[in-house]
């Protein structure tokens, strides 16, 4: 049977009613072409995307050497099999660990599946150092990392669990930036403390300096792995490289996704010293993980945010952004590092100002009644942001 060729948003959408899972709240927009902030709709409406596919596109829409890389790779080798050694695969492990201080590095496809590898990696290390009694890990309420059954249950949020019970045992919750409380969690049965060290998901909080050093101290003390979970922090969003960086505090084990393919789906799970080597082969897999064409995106991807300057701009138009929208009426805090953003305001507006701001050509996206969170392209400039803050005050000012 022939494929019918979409032409109207109206088309898709009827579309996706018909035969896709509802697993998100869409806005009634298709999308269907992209340049750098700039994203159009099957119409041609343009929109500033402020969203960044979830800080995914973080050198913005098809940014030319992320292109250029995948163009020439697909023509030459997508697709063999870990059986088999992947060059690209070496040569993107070398880069981040490089980058990052980290050991070695296994790949996947998305940042669940870097955590899925990274809480495994933490069970077995407490395993065969002699310690199986050391069977629990340690995160935060109000914390998100990923959609799978370990992951879900290692989020910190029961709303995303409730549908899902039993759980995965051996997890315990506090709360984030609670040293007490974390220091009261964690114990000989502790085999890891996993963070994120700005929790994006709940509206952006970051750390803070103090119980990230607690955390590493405790891990010290007891054994345990601390873990970063960088999927959306990592690679320049917070103004660092890593986020890690902001705290002066080295993770065991880091996770990565999102920005790490420029827009390309792959997941990364590195570590460093001992932890590096625990995995054997049949440990753990995944069939598509590293495969030639994601490793030649993540390679220009990373090799771009590092050398382009762009870790610098999250910083310095991050700094300026956040001024720009503590102006703005009825704000009551903004918050966050380089161009992890989030603002509060006093009224339950947030939702509200996501749908007015899409008529607008403007791409925003609410995390609750009364937050919004920005986490758009490391290549922003101060002009788009004039922009996007000039279109949401007009919103307020009319709207509200």
């Amino acid at each position: 049977m022939k494929t019918q060729q979409l032409v109207s948003s109206a088309e898709t959408i009827a579309l996706y009613d018909q035969y896709v899972m509802m697993t998100y709240g869409k806005q009634p927009v298709v999308l269907v072409r992209g340049e750098g902030c700039l994203a159009y709709d099957a119409e041609g409406k343009e929109y500033l995307d402020l969203v960044a596919g979830i800080a995914v596109n973080g050198l913005g829409h098809c940014p030319p050497k992320v292109v250029e890389a995948i163009r020439k790779q697909a023509g030459i080798l997508m697709h063999t099999s870990n059986l088999y050694y992947v060059p690209g695969q070496a040569q993107l492990a070398k880069l981040l660990c490089e980058i990052s201080g980290m050991s070695k590095a296994f790949f996947c496809n998305s940042g669940a599946e870097a955590n899925e590898a990274a809480m495994k990696l933490v069970k077995k290390a407490a395993k065969v150092s002699g310690h199986p009694e050391k069977c629990e890990i340690v995160t935060a309420l109000k914390s998100f990392h990923g959609r799978t059954l370990a992951a879900i249950t290692a989020t910190g949020q029961p709303k995303y669990q409730k549908s899902f019970t039993p759980l995965v045992p051996g997890y315990k919750y506090i709360p984030y930036n609670d040293m007490e409380a974390l220091k009261d969690a964690v114990d000989e049965q502790t085999c890891a403390i996993m963070m994120e060290p700005v929790q994006g998901e709940s509206g952006v909080h970051p750390g803070t300096v103090e119980f990230m050093q607690t955390a590493r101290e405790l891990c010290d003390k007891y054994g345990a792995a601390l873990i970063f979970d960088e999927v959306q922090t990592g690679l320049g969003r917070t103004g660092k490289m890593f986020g890690f960086q902001q705290f002066g505090v080295v993770p065991d084990v880091m996770t990565l996704a999102k920005t790490l393919g420029g827009g390309f789906p792959i997941g990364a799970c590195l570590a460093r010293d001992n932890w590096a080597d625990v995995f054997e082969p049949g440990d753990h897999a995944a069939t598509f993980g590293g495969n030639p064409l994601a490793c030649a995106a993540a390679i220009a991807a990373v090799t771009e945010i590092r050398d382009g300057g762009w870790v610098e701009n999250a910083d310095k138009v991050g700094a300026y952004f956040r001024e720009r929208l503590a102006d703005l009426p009825g704000v009551t805090q903004v918050r966050g590092l380089g161009l992890m953003i989030a603002v509060d305001f006093a009224q339950p507006i947030a939702k509200t100002l996501v749908a007015k701001a899409l008529e607008a050509g403007l791409i925003i996206n609410a995390t609750s009644d009364n937050t919004l969170r920005f986490v758009p392209p490391l290549i922003l400039t101060k002009e788009l942001v004039d922009r996007a803050v000039g279109a949401i005050a007009g919103i307020l000012n009319s709207e509200f």
